[in-house]
């Protein structure tokens, strides 16, 4: 193991990392066109940027993965002709990604030894001190986790804690953090933020990757804004007194090179009659119980609720996944059995699940097929594809949907985290659904595929679609919503008016104020 990394505060602001005019190209495409980046100790440096530009190419420069074609690149004061994953590891660079990158079956002490004890031959392991130095690693970055703990009975932030051990165990002087709270509650979010404002408090430089602005204005001293492959602005966040020299608006003209006028739109056409109506409805098996509610056509009835509170497992209830075994759902006045998400579909209904990488689409098949695969039968005819009827109907989804692709055959994981999410909405436009449910539709994507994503949902709302719209996002429920359902333990508890304050949905979901009629 290396030495403990604490820096002495009289180092603190002095420089890291120091990147000036680095081109990097994968064939005729152009990642980076002369990116200027640098990092200084104990500050957290934000990247910010819409996907596609250049973020992850750039943190993998920094981090040794690719070699950059042109440029300047300084660690630590000296300059280097080419970085590479081992020279960044020993000279202190890290990279937390949003998948911690642990072996499953090992123990948390066991990937920790991996990574840090040295790899030579005939090497004797001691379990004790292993597991003695990995407590105290443990222990250093706030984690109440054994390490005898196999990682696969870990939670996503546990997991998270245990890769920030394993880098500071290695001397990291430079911790990148790629999309760190993706998948964090609000209170595991805050403990990280603590860990993060220790670690700059002992003189770590932080480079931090987020779409969530308002991590951004809470966490970082500086920021830096790519576009198209290029730096278009480093600003500092406050200044010497504290006080904000940024707007959100700002951060997000720069991003995407235009006003969003209207990151959330509003409702083209008032609600119509009831689509949906649940009466009691409940499944023992996934928490869900006793849940009534309307859903008028072309209204958007936001659901909102702090982690656990049962909003995704009712969305898998009412697409069939785990069924109902108590209560009424009707469609369109006539009550229903779905048993699974055939009979789902079979009564008009969609269902874009939140994890688009394993359930919203396959990265490894083209568009085409992506879009298709929710109406293979109405594609087969005698048993054979019809190509042609597939290749059209994705085209016009694609047009429809301005999803930016090389064609229907491009493949999906070359396609941006926003992109891809259109995708995943497409295939279920292709069924001609009445009810959509979107579960986390922006998740992880930047704040200009949001707007496009937000005004999509608002005209299929306008179309007389009923749109059940699930998000940990608590602006965009209430921006997005005519009425916002509020869960709390497998039960809708309150039903609120658009337009609504988060203090109120925040009171609901805690259980401090009377459900609304």
């Amino acid at each position: 193991m290396n030495a403990d990394p604490h820096i002495e505060r009289s180092n603190l602001g002095t420089p890291l990392l120091r990147l000036a005019g680095v081109t990097k190209s994968f064939g005729a495409v152009r990642a980076l066109k002369g990116v200027s980046f640098d990092l200084r100790a104990g500050e957290v440096h934000a990247l910010l940027g819409e996907n596609g530009a250049g973020k992850s190419t750039l943190i993998k420069v920094i981090a040794g993965a690719h070699g950059p074609d042109g440029g300047e690149l300084e660690v630590f004061g000296s300059r280097l002709e080419r970085l590479d994953p081992g020279t960044a590891h020993r000279l202190g660079i890290a990279c937390i990604y949003q998948q911690p990158a642990l072996f499953p079956d090992l123990t948390v002490a066991e990937n920790l030894g991996i990574r840090l004890e040295p790899s030579t031959p005939w090497r004797r392991i001691d379990p004790t001190a292993r597991r003695g130095w990995a407590e105290a690693l443990l222990q250093r970055v706030g984690a109440r986790i054994s390490p005898e703990a196999e990682v696969r009975s870990l939670s996503m932030p546990e997991q998270q804690l245990v890769e920030i051990a394993c880098a500071l165990g290695a001397g990291a002087r430079v911790l990148i953090m790629d999309e760190p709270t993706a998948s964090l509650t609000r209170r595991e979010v805050e403990r990280l933020f603590e860990l993060v404002r220790d670690l700059r408090g002992q003189g770590v430089g932080i480079i931090y990757i987020s779409h969530r602005l308002e991590e951004i204005f809470a966490l970082a001293d500086r920021v830096t804004v790519l576009r198209d492959g290029e730096s278009i602005d480093t600003r500092p966040v406050r200044d010497s007194e504290g006080r904000l020299q940024l707007t959100e608006s700002e951060l997000i003209q720069c991003m995407v090179g235009r006003e969003i006028a209207q990151l959330y739109p509003a409702p083209l056409r008032p609600p119509g009659a009831v689509a949906v109506k649940l009466n009691q409805v409940g499944c023992t098996e996934s928490g869900v119980r006793n849940v009534s509610l309307e859903i008028r056509e072309g209204e958007i009835l936001g659901m909102s609720g702090l982690v656990g509170a049962g909003r995704t497992e009712l969305a898998r209830v009412l697409f069939g996944l785990t069924p109902a075994d108590s209560g009424e759902i009707q469609i369109g006045g006539t009550a229903v059995t779905i048993r699974s998400p055939r009979d789902a579909m079979r009564h008009g209904i969609a269902y874009v699940p939140e994890d688009r990488r394993r359930h919203g689409v396959i990265l490894e098949m083209p568009v085409a097929d992506n879009l298709s695969l929710a109406v293979l039968r109405r594609l087969f005819t005698g048993g054979w594809l019809r190509a042609s009827t597939e290749r059209g109907m994705a085209t016009d989804l694609i047009q429809r949907l301005g999803v930016k692709c090389a064609g229907p055959q491009a493949l999906a994981g070359s396609l941006s985290g926003g992109n891809q999410q259109k995708v995943a909405l497409g295939r279920w436009l292709a069924t001609q659904p009445k009810w959509l449910i979107l579960d986390e539709p922006t998740q992880g994507v930047d704040v200009g595929a949001k707007g496009e994503i937000h005004k999509l949902i608002r005209e299929l709302a306008g179309s007389g679609l009923a749109v059940l719209l699930i998000s940990s996002d608590l602006p965009e429920v209430i921006g997005m919503s005519d009425r916002i359902a509020v869960m709390r333990g497998g039960t809708v508890v309150s039903t609120l008016p658009g337009g609504s304050t988060a203090a109120q949905v925040m009171a609901a979901a805690l259980g401090q104020s009377e459900e609304a009629q």
